[in-house]
């Protein structure tokens, strides 16, 4: 029986317009593209433009209609930021680097083209801590639009809204977050409905906030007993419940989006949750890759603390995800390791179809997967987007390799073209 949860996807992925990837993890939440996307290119061929991106910014881009939004951080003279795989910069205590005056941009390209619409000053400021030097950047969180607006946060530096000819409607400042070994703030906020939603997991004083998306508005704000993590809420209804799931190393909870109210918890994850949960039917998926790694598929429909319950239907501690994010698609969850292992699972079940594969040479992997039309694109640190095919069967179908690149940020995929955005270069391969 089709799952109320997975009803609701469809719906939402039908009212959405082809060339729509407003959120994160795209039109369906969990990495997949509507339509098909290019199988081969490289620096010539199939490049419909590149175009030059100012600063140092990971943030994934969102599209609505013709329009590509973005951010990014530009230092200023007195501190130049690292070179993507490289360290420099001013290095902070607990091995931050990047630390220094910087202008906090939001953009608008058109899809097009590649001219840039609109460039906007969001804040000038200079960050209280650094950001790992190979990965990190100023503006890892990812914008979100409702087509109407565009919520982009810088975390620590406010969060800010625009309409979508660039004009600041709203900001909201928030507390200084102090971040593990200054690895960096990174969390994408999610829109569901009127609100705006922010998870803020950090060494102390953790908190997720919901704002009112048209004023700014704190809407409820909930202390979190929970340490770093970078995991975006996934948003659902089960049974005619709105809730948020957040997952963390603590415990993974599911909050009532409407008041805050913790409908129930499950902890087994291990540290610095990154991966964000993703729903098959009625079991919700979520996992960590780091120190003491495991993967949880809960069925959805508990109360209080679910842990070690029935509720948890199957658990894998092989291959997990530490940085990316998993795709889910017809039943079917693939996810990869930071070292370049690729594994797809029954999503149901957990029985591994293949697991742990390598993807012909040792990767490095910081991007999530995005699929299309049976094909896994994977956009590597070393600056080749390995194209897999999507199934029970492990087959790499292409190695397309942009030179000079490396890819912190994840593909993108609409209208058949896709997006890769490097740190400073954003391109549209048709």
């Amino acid at each position: 029986m089709l799952g109320r949860t997975l009803l609701f996807f469809i719906l939402l992925s039908l009212s959405l317009n082809a060339g729509d990837w407003t959120q994160w993890r795209g039109p369906n939440a969990n990495g997949t593209a509507i339509g098909d996307a290019p199988l081969t290119w490289d620096d010539t061929k199939n490049i419909a433009w590149k175009a030059n991106i100012p600063g140092r910014g990971f943030s994934t881009p969102v599209i609505f209609g013709d329009r590509i939004y973005l951010t990014t951080a530009v230092p200023l003279a007195a501190a130049p930021a690292p070179a993507a795989g490289g360290g420099g910069g001013r290095r902070g205590a607990g091995g931050g680097v990047g630390v220094g005056e910087h202008r906090f941009v939001v953009m608008a390209v058109d899809r097009k083209t590649g001219k840039t619409v609109w460039e906007k000053t969001a804040t000038e400021s200079t960050p209280h801590e650094g950001y790992h030097g190979r990965y990190g950047s100023f503006a890892s969180n990812s914008p979100v639009t409702d087509g109407k607006m565009v919520y982009a946060s810088f975390g620590s530096r406010g969060v800010y809204a625009y309409d979508l000819n660039g004009h600041l409607k709203w900001k909201k400042d928030l507390p200084p977050m102090r971040m593990r070994n200054q690895f960096g703030e990174g969390t994408a906020p999610v829109i569901d409905g009127r609100f705006l939603i922010l998870n803020c997991d950090q060494e102390t004083d953790s908190f997720i906030l919901v704002l009112d998306k048209t004023s700014g508005e704190q809407v409820w704000r909930a202390p979190r007993e929970e340490v770093s993590s970078w995991a975006p809420p996934l948003v659902l209804t089960h049974n005619g419940v709105r809730q948020m799931i957040v997952a963390a190393t603590n415990k993974v909870r599911s909050y009532e989006v409407a008041t805050g109210k913790v409908l129930w918890e499950c902890g087994g994850l291990g540290t610095n949750v990154i991966p964000m949960p993703v729903v098959h039917n009625d079991i919700v998926i979520v996992m960590s890759g780091h120190r003491d790694p495991n993967l949880l598929a809960i069925k959805l429909g508990g109360s209080g603390d679910i842990t070690g319950s029935n509720h948890v239907l199957w658990t894998n501690q092989r291959g997990n995800s530490y940085t990316a994010s998993p795709v889910l698609q017809d039943g079917k969850l693939y996810f990869v390791t930071d070292s370049g292992m690729l594994s797809c699972f029954d999503a149901t079940t957990g029985k591994p179809y293949y697991q742990q594969q390598r993807l012909g040479k040792p990767y490095n992997f910081k991007a999530s997967p995005t699929a299309a039309n049976g094909k896994l694109y994977l956009a590597t640190e070393e600056g080749d987007i390995v194209v897999v095919k999507m199934g029970e069967q492990f087959e790499v179908l292409a190695v397309n390799t942009l030179t000079d690149q490396s890819f912190i940020s994840s593909p993108i995929i609409v209208d058949g073209t896709v997006y890769l955005r490097s740190q400073n270069t954003l391109y549209a391969i048709r």
